[in-house]
């Protein structure tokens, strides 16, 4: 019988371990630019469907917070569209929520990027659950329920997804109380 050296396998192990984590921080940061412009030119194309009567969108300035004016064809504000994350079930998700021109009504929600379980939490991607957020008044959080919504501020949850529901539905109340805040304070323009 062979007998095994722990120590040099475990060496062996570290430093592949090394090797093909540096590989892949590498490929992560040479590719970093791309994903970032493909997310704008995503975030930017998705503006119109968002905020309904807007034919653009432009970044405005807002602080340290990103935020997107959108624009009709005269160039004048119809709304905003802010983008948002936070966890989900699975991993980190990215939101981008359409508001009205005084941030009093969400005007419609997209799922820029999201790794939840297939066939049960990627449903928030489906249009039909996220039309559900579309006219929510952004005065009080939006709520999610099990059943069948019954007060305005109600959407009804994905079935076996609750937990990536309460996430969206919980990102999005957070991005809109800070928006409205800094709207309100004159830190948007």
């Amino acid at each position: 019988m062979k007998k095994q050296n722990y120590i040099a396998d475990a060496w062996l192990v570290i430093l592949l371990s090394l090797l093909f984590g540096g590989g892949l921080a590498g490929v992560q940061a040479s590719l970093k630019p791309r994903i970032d412009a493909n997310k704008l030119g995503d975030t930017l194309s998705q503006i119109p469907a968002l905020v309904p009567g807007s034919t653009r969108g432009e970044k405005a300035d807002a602080g340290e917070a990103v935020v997107y004016k959108a624009l009709d064809a005269a160039g004048a504000t119809t709304g905003w569209v802010i983008p948002a994350s936070g966890q989900g079930f699975a991993d980190r998700l990215e939101l981008l929520i359409g508001l009205d021109a005084t941030g009093g009504r969400i005007t419609g929600l997209y799922v820029l990027d999201q790794k939840e379980t297939p066939g049960l939490g990627d449903n928030i991607t489906a249009k039909a659950w996220r039309d559900q957020y579309a006219g929510k008044a952004t005065d009080k959080p939006i709520v999610v329920r099990k059943t069948k919504p019954e007060a305005p501020n109600e959407i009804q949850a994905i079935t076996g997804a609750t937990i990536s529901s309460d996430s969206v539905t919980a990102i999005a109340n957070a991005a809109v109380a800070k928006f409205r805040t800094d709207l309100a304070g004159g830190g948007i323009h």
